[in-house]
């Protein structure tokens, strides 16, 4: 199996010993080998910017998904938006929940095709965390902002991959596996496409579950209701979401097996682009979520002019580096309610003590 291009680490200093550690990773390539699909990414050995000892308990992707799980841009992702932003109600998708989803679906992909689990486990819980707030509204309002002052873009997958690498422990970054971080930026349609099986699966899965959970959340909302989805999908790949994806998750197994690659089927495919321009045209681009857009757009861009014309604001956590990067950094890793709170004690008077 092709790895991609990085270091393989060894091992520079021992793991504490014991019987099951010392035969950890023998044990897990032995079983990869018997069981894996030959499509199928292997664990070992490990390929980082920064070689390091391997864990006698984990896989070198399972570390990798322990450090997203504990770091605190994967925290922060419970308070940013999916699509409705602030919901008053507790049942609405985040950030967060949505990243869960779509691990939790891919890894059913992943098993079912005898493909790295844990891999697949680790790009799925970090491909959102360079997620700005407010969503794609936000995503688009900060891109925006850097285009016109700095000439730069704002991509939330390439950002994502900063934050693992630079942003996390002050600095240091978490030093993912080279399979991870491609996943990461992989991860999106309008990036080059990633390298391995179990990225590739991330990427259907991620459009797979945003389509199905967001027509839910309009649904709660009010702002569609099940009646006006179009009859055609809805009638090859079901009436609610949890049949609709699974229709889609074994139509894209039973494809893939077939086609040696991660693909869909023609008829699955064709149905989930037609909900999801649906979704566009009725949702994320409709009155009720484009009626904020203005409304985030002011938030995002009072924001990052003051950050521009007050660099001393940027707090001391975020690494040294150029003006536009430094700025990206500290406001993409805002939550809508801080960002909201900051905004605020920029535009909102001070009331006066008597």
């Amino acid at each position: 199996m092709n790895h991609p291009a990085g270091t393989a680490s060894t091992t520079l200093t021992p793991h504490p010993g014991g019987p099951v550690a010392d035969g950890f990773a023998a044990r897990i390539q032995a079983r990869e080998e018997a069981d894996y699909s030959a499509l199928a990414t292997r664990s070992y050995p490990a390929v980082r910017r920064r070689p390091e000892p391997d864990c006698g308990l984990r896989t070198p992707f399972q570390r990798d998904r322990d450090r997203i799980v504990h770091s605190k841009a994967f925290r922060r992702l419970r308070h940013k938006t999916q699509v409705f932003v602030l919901p008053r109600g507790d049942h609405y998708r985040t950030r967060l929940t949505h990243t869960l989803e779509v691990t939790q679906v891919s890894r059913t992909v992943a098993r079912a095709l005898r493909l790295n689990e844990d891999l697949t486990e680790a790009i799925g819980l970090g491909h959102d965390l360079g997620h700005p707030p407010f969503g794609h509204i936000g995503e688009e309002a900060l891109d925006e902002c850097l285009s016109e002052r700095f000439g730069k873009r704002f991509w939330h997958n390439e950002h994502s991959v900063r934050v693992v690498d630079v942003l996390e422990r002050d600095g240091a970054g978490l030093n993912l596996t080279e399979a991870v971080r491609d996943g990461i930026r992989g991860h999106s349609w309008r990036a080059d496409a990633p390298v391995t099986p179990e990225a590739a699966i991330i990427r259907f899965g991620d459009r797979i579950v945003y389509i199905n959970h967001d027509i839910d959340d309009a649904i709660r909302a009010g702002v569609i209701s099940a009646a006006d989805l179009p009859d055609g999908p809805i009638a090859i790949l079901g009436e609610t979401g949890s049949s609709r994806i699974d229709t889609l998750v074994h139509d894209l197994v039973e494809h893939s097996e077939r086609a040696g690659e991660i693909v869909q089927g023609e008829q699955a495919g064709a149905a989930m682009a037609a909900l999801r321009a649906f979704m566009f045209e009725r949702v994320y681009l409709g009155p009720e979520v484009t009626g904020e857009r203005a409304k985030i757009r002011l938030v995002v861009r009072t924001l990052f002019d003051h950050l521009c014309d007050h660099p001393e604001a940027i707090p001391p956590s975020i690494p040294d580096g150029d003006l536009a990067t430094r700025v990206t950094d500290h406001l993409a890793g805002m939550t809508d309610r801080f960002s909201i709170a900051q905004f605020e004690a920029l535009t909102v008077p001070a009331a006066f003590e008597p």
